[in-house]
């Protein structure tokens, strides 16, 4: 009896271990990854029986695979052609090129308000004949709800740009794009983009020579305030001559400070002048509407936000799924969601989301539920604009690095993420036999960074179409 229930075990232990076909196994094994640390669905698009299985109910953080959440919800709840508003509104005319009293700028949440938005925005009271602002402009960021945000709290980078919070009037996602270039004979010269009233940079940068490498690890940003309320932005750090020229992305102030120092610097270069203080409040009930500007649609923004895996706009677009009518915030965005998902029918149990970006430790997702979304969205109207927005391998966005030689370059839509502790794919793909399938794969251990073969061996099986018809579901 006991030599039967040993058996037994071991038959078991293989069976588990047969769910994940050979090429993952030995991948997760040279990883030093156990099966136990993955999820995995492999199925046709049209439904059916799945190529893969494993552990398919198991709640297990998706990273920014999470993003493909928010946007579906989005697209399918507001459609392609929705769009965000920026307006300027007054209590009084101006006259004779005057404006003798407040301007409201009032955000709805645009994530795409840009500096070329602003400046049409402002080019159009320019237009109007407006050159002197003698009152206060108050910013009226009102659709969000008033939270506190630490951008620090993540990973203790509060100046990354991935870690900057909501904001219902967010400008260039609160970041300075700092642009490096080589010169001979001296530090790469540096300028930055949008102006900032009252801050200048301190280069400090030593130009060296070598391999570019992850140029941005050897960079470094502080903000110096001065009494009379400039900044000095000091850049330090080292840059190889071979990296040429390249952008880095800071976010060196808070929403308020950085909107404010743009606003007067880019009035300024339009020949205006404003008077008064850059605050915060909120457009009265009587105030006329002067101007506006409409953000892209969200089929735009949805595109930007997949291909690239924009964190800051995820957490925007979330944010814009709460009721209208009271102030968005994250409880109000996470019952948006839930309604969606009651609406189409989706039963998505394991689902805990708290920003929508998928830059979180907390948020949770089964294999199964997304593969569930996949494959709604596969037989949505909103199918064309959600496939799209994701990267095509070896083609562009977050998967434009991987080998161009590979039979898998241009044959699949994968969303992909990564954490400390997280390495994650989904999306869609053809395989050779041309049969396009959707694909969910993630895992959660500390040795995350090894994983990239893991994902490789199964997006190369998939690509097989299975010919040996292997036991692969749970």
């Amino acid at each position: 009896m006991r030599v039967l229930f040993l058996a037994a075990l071991v038959s078991l232990s293989t069976a588990a271990q047969a769910v994940l076909p050979a090429p993952v196994l030995q991948a997760l094994k040279a990883a030093e990854i156990p099966p136990s640390a993955v999820s995995v669905v492999v199925q046709p698009v049209e439904g059916g029986p799945a190529r893969i299985s494993h552990q398919a109910k198991l709640a297990m953080n998706p990273a920014s695979v999470m993003k493909l959440v928010t946007t579906y919800a989005a697209l399918d709840t507001l459609g392609p052609a929705f769009s965000w508003r920026t307006e300027l509104l007054v209590t009084r005319l101006p006259r004779d090129g005057v404006l003798d009293g407040p301007l409201y700028i009032r955000g709805s949440g645009d994530p795409a308000l840009g500096m070329e938005q602003l400046w049409l925005l402002l080019r159009e009271l320019r237009s109007r004949g407006v050159r002197d602002i003698r009152g206060d402009v108050i910013a009226d960021r009102s659709r969000y709800a008033a939270a506190p945000y630490d951008p620090g709290a993540f990973d203790n980078e509060p100046m990354a740009p991935y870690n900057v919070g909501p904001d219902a009037l967010l400008f260039a996602h609160n970041a300075l794009r700092i642009r490096l270039q080589p010169i001979e004979g001296g530090s790469p010269a540096l300028w930055a983009e949008p102006p900032l009233e009252g801050v200048q940079i301190d280069n400090r940068v030593q130009l060296v020579v070598g391999e570019c490498g992850d140029w941005k690890d050897t960079l470094t940003a502080m903000v110096q305030p001065a009494a009379d309320g400039r900044l000095t932005l000091q850049i330090a750090g080292r840059y190889a001559r071979d990296c040429g020229e390249r952008i880095w992305n800071v976010a060196p102030l808070p929403h308020a400070e950085f909107f404010a120092r743009a606003l007067r610097a880019m009035w300024g270069e339009l020949g205006g002048r404003i008077a008064g203080r850059i605050r915060d409040g909120v457009v009265p009930p009587e105030a006329l509407t002067l101007g506006g500007i409409d953000s892209p649609p969200l089929a735009e923004v949805v595109r930007d936000i997949n291909k690239y895996s924009n964190n800051v706009m995820a957490r925007q677009l979330f944010l814009t799924l709460a009721p209208a009518g009271a102030p968005a915030d994250t409880a109000a965005a996470q019952a948006g969601l839930r309604a969606w998902a009651v609406r189409r029918g989706l039963t998505l149990n394991s689902l805990v989301m708290d920003n929508g970006s998928g830059l979180s430790r907390a948020e949770r997702l089964s294999a199964a539920d997304l593969a569930t979304i996949l494959r709604h969205a596969w037989a949505s109207p909103v199918m064309p604009e959600f496939m799209s927005s994701l990267p095509v391998y070896a083609v562009d966005g977050t998967l434009r690095r991987r080998q161009k030689t590979s039979p898998l370059a241009g044959q699949a839509h994968l969303k992909t993420g990564s954490l400390a502790d997280t390495r994650s794919i989904a999306g869609y793909m053809l395989d050779r036999n041309g049969k396009r399938v959707l694909l969910v794969a993630w895992l959660n251990h500390p040795n995350a960074k090894r994983a990239q073969p893991v994902l490789d061996a199964l997006l190369e099986w998939v690509w097989t179409g299975n010919p040996q018809g292997l036991p692969v579901t749970d």
